[in-house]
């Protein structure tokens, strides 16, 4: 029923039929879909495991919101395109959204504010930050059914341009701008994340990558004690202590490395083999592999280098990858193994293109790596809405902007009752039997609790 009171706009007419409009449809959400995220939530138990490392110094006598109600409202929020606290203005009267942790949509209390919100992001000390962050790995162990003979793990850092004068910002002359350099590593079979760590926009140092190196290996080993783990990494992490780290505690790695005279004399020989092949065959590319056993200054010991040699008709191209992996060709190590390391990049883009991580606006450099957390949680419900789908339908390998656009941006119409509470979906939704295939997918396990 229309309210007449309403004010009226008009839109041109169609077959002589005029168009009226008004905002009075009711208690209507464009973003239906959270009872997905929502379902999502409830069976990886996200919001609750955060709570768990975030102090609340609140008076107990009054606290209106929980410390995971807010962190659920915030990364489903985050999942949905509201990357930040200020949308939590309307978006905390959203009958889908309180619904979605838990409030009734009309009679329950309103979600939290963004003062409140903010306030949550700067609770965390750095030593709860530190915590917080490294917990975050135990969801992806527990992730696996049974502990794995291997893993691979990809370590990559990526630009974030800063929003003004904050803690860890620098100047970087590669990117030219002022920025953090986040280290990001995820499992390479799964594209899960692992830890995702804020660090200054510079790049960065062998202690600094052995230190992260350390912490991770750390929490993986006090459950899995016996897999094998492979870190691969780009030049910066080719670092001498992180190579001897890794020689220490038994990982393997391969890490792109950087060509110097010296390296480049030692494979000499088969890159004028290959120019030669080019050449006379007057072919476009001609590419060849080889190794050999280099120990720069910095180093403590020899290790292998694996080079792939391309000739063009522009030149020749040189690259190098150091490794301690053994019994395994050049050809091998570097397009099978090393090559499969820019998947990392889509990842990347998740996380902070479609999830936008990249809006690290606090002052504090701990608010803004809780943040980072928050977009984390934010990207495994994503993950896990997508691994629901049939695997024979377009959406299940969709980016998370198009898992957004066709699951969550739906219209729903939210009704309370004495004793029910309704959704009605549009009836032309285009991704109507997706969705209740989904909604019976992600039915939380019975042992896991309702917020």
């Amino acid at each position: 029923m229309t309210d007449d009171t309403t004010p009226t706009f008009s839109f041109p007419a169609v077959s002589r039929k005029k168009i009226t409009a008004a905002f009075d449809g009711g208690r209507l959400s464009s973003d239906g879909g959270v009872m997905l995220l929502a379902q999502a939530e409830r069976r990886l138990g996200i919001a609750e495991r955060l709570a768990g490392f975030i102090p609340d110094r609140r008076t107990p006598t009054r606290v209106r919101h929980a410390v995971a109600d807010m962190i659920r409202a915030r990364i489903f929020a985050i999942a949905c395109g509201y990357e930040d606290c200020n949308d939590f203005g309307p978006l905390r009267s959203d009958p889908a959204f309180k619904l979605a942790c838990g409030h009734l949509p009309e009679t329950g209390t309103d979600l939290a504010s963004q003062p409140t919100l903010s306030r949550l992001e700067n609770a965390p000390s750095l030593r709860d930050a530190i915590r917080l962050t490294y917990a975050r790995v135990d969801p992806w162990m527990e992730s696996y059914a049974s502990v794995p003979d291997s893993v691979v793990l990809d370590i990559d850092d990526t630009c974030d341009v800063v929003h003004g004068h904050q803690q860890l910002s620098l100047f970087n002359a590669h990117s030219d701008e002022r920025c953090f350099l986040p280290i990001h590593v995820y499992d390479s079979a799964t594209g899960r994340p692992v830890a995702i760590v804020l660090r200054p926009g510079k790049t960065p140092s062998g202690v600094e990558v052995r230190a992260h190196l350390r912490r991770l290996v750390r929490r993986i080993r006090t459950r899995w004690p016996t897999t094998r783990i492979t870190i691969r990494g780009d030049s910066h992490y080719a670092r001498p202590e992180a190579m001897d780290f890794c020689e220490t505690n038994g990982i393997s790695y391969l890490f792109g490395l950087a060509g110097t005279r010296p390296l480049t004399a030692k494979v000499q020989d088969v890159a004028d083999a290959v120019r030669t092949h080019r050449a006379l065959e007057d072919r476009e590319v001609v590419r060849g592999f080889a190794e050999t056993m280099h120990r720069a200054k910095s180093w403590s010991c020899e290790r292998r280098v694996v080079a792939r040699i391309e000739a063009t008709r522009l030149g020749l191209d040189i690259r190098f990858v150091v490794t301690n992996l053994i019994r395994t060709s050049p050809r091998v190590i570097y397009e099978s193994l090393y090559c499969a390391r820019g998947q990392a990049e889509n990842w990347i883009k998740f996380h902070k293109a479609q999830l936008a991580s990249d809006r690290t606006s606090c002052r504090r450099a701990v608010a803004n790596q809780v943040r980072l957390v928050l977009h984390t949680a934010a990207y495994w419900l994503m993950l896990q809405v997508r691994e629901a789908i049939p695997a024979l339908r377009d959406l299940a390998r969709a980016e998370f902007a198009t898992l957004r656009l066709r699951l969550l941006k739906i219209a729903v119409r939210v009704q309370e009752t004495a004793s029910r509470i309704r959704l009605a979906y549009a009836s032309c939704c285009p991704e109507a039997d997706l969705v209740r295939t989904l909604a019976a997918a992600l039915m939380p396990s019975p042992r896991a609790a309702s917020p």
